[in-house]
């Protein structure tokens, strides 16, 4: 029997990983085909100057270089969504190869049940289910400022801080950064529009430089000033519209603690699951991100139980006692698959109001509905 098991489990084996080559390849190629100009962009801006001799050739070996550091890391994350849809479709393959060359026909001569050539199967899987876990809580968070990267950052490696982007806060502004610390609740560079209630700017403000301070909820600026705009209708002069007032303070609604908690919005898929809690419990974090980060939390939990079920459900469609066309088979056992795998990753990530069902329950509804139809499909199995 461990001869079985060994068998069936390396052909298990050897599809999932020649099916995660195949995939990874294909997202690698396709991406990097669109978009090869802007890692040479990226080459021909870290070359050193006055290099002379074999500029092309130079540029191309170093956007080659460029582009496995950047894709390295994304390799690493993609891995995290693509195995369980290589699960099923691996399992799929396996089973068609052993009904193809009769090898279930002779396990049954022999004695031996069909769900018995499940069973290294589900240990594989749940192999490669713990490889999942391990990735996504050890090796993925240290990559988070890699992953945030575009294909023209490629090579860098500061990206601690992070750009602020048109945030809005509680008071009508627009703010801006070149970057924030989060260490130090520091912004640099710091850059905001004060609007009326018809959404037109009245007043710039700008800053070099602004640290938090706590005790006075505030922002301590460096060469801070304030620059009044004209708005037409206002009754503000050409005269007044330019001038500028120094300013040391600007009290905000948008704190370190709501910076993060944007930033969170963005990092969630690569925090581990401690880190997403920590944050969801952040004084001052905004309900719908808070609600975000427990969603992504127990979504992570939903999936690798929606892989499982997907696997009970799909498994059926390809053990039988007679031999059958599998190209039938697998065009049947396809959308159920796919459906079963979509549908808990979509289900998991839905927003649904805590009102009516609490974020942890919210996200194993597709696991409450798979899991009736996995015990129906494993004992329909004849053998």
């Amino acid at each position: 029997m461990l001869t079985l098991d060994r068998y069936i489990a390396r052909q298990y084996f050897i599809n999932v990983a020649a099916l995660l080559l195949l995939l990874n390849a294909f997202v690698v190629i396709t991406s990097v085909s669109l978009n090869f100009d802007e890692f040479l962009d990226a080459a021909r801006k870290v070359e050193p100057e006055g290099a002379a001799g074999g500029g092309g050739l130079r540029t191309v070996l170093s956007a080659t270089l460029l582009v496995v550091d950047i894709w390295v890391p994304r390799l690493v994350q993609l891995f995290t969504f693509l195995n369980g849809l290589v699960l099923v479709g691996a399992m799929g393959f396996t089973f068609a190869q052993l009904v193809r060359h009769r090898e279930l026909v002779a396990m049954l001569a022999g004695g031996i049940s069909l769900m018995r050539a499940a069973r290294p199967v589900a240990l594989v899987a749940g192999l490669m289910l713990g490889a999942q876990v391990l990735v996504q809580e050890l090796v993925v968070p240290p990559m988070a400022p890699l992953l945030a990267r575009s294909d023209r950052d490629a090579g860098k490696r500061d990206f601690l801080a992070f750009r602020v982007n048109l945030l809005p806060d509680g008071q009508g502004r627009v703010l801006l950064a070149k970057s924030f610390d989060p260490a130090g609740g520091v912004i640099e560079k710091l850059y905001v529009l004060e609007r009326d209630a018809q959404g037109r700017a009245v007043r710039r403000i700008t800053a070099d430089r602004a640290v938090w301070d706590a005790q006075a909820k505030a922002w301590l600026l460096t060469r801070g000033e304030a620059r009044r705009l004209r708005v037409p209708g206002e009754g503000v002069t050409t005269a007044e519209s330019g001038l500028v007032e120094p300013l040391g303070r600007l009290s905000a609604t948008v704190d370190p603690a709501t910076l993060l908690s944007y930033q969170y919005r963005a990092f969630s898929q690569t925090m581990d699951s401690v880190s997403l809690i920590e944050a969801s419990g952040l004084p001052g974090l905004q309900p719908d991100v808070r609600e975000q980060l427990l969603r992504v939390f127990w979504g992570r939990l939903s999936g690798l139980c929606s892989t499982v079920l997907a696997l009970a459900i799909t498994l059926p469609f390809f053990l039988t006692r007679e031999p059958r066309n599998m190209v039938t088979q697998s065009l049947k056992a396809a959308p159920v698959g796919l459906g079963c795998l979509l549908g808990g990753v979509i289900g998991a990530s839905a927003p649904v109001p805590a009102e009516l069902l609490p974020v942890g329950l919210a996200a194993f509804l597709p696991v409450l509905v798979m899991l009736p139809l996995a015990v129906a499909q494993l004992t329909s199995v004849k053998t």
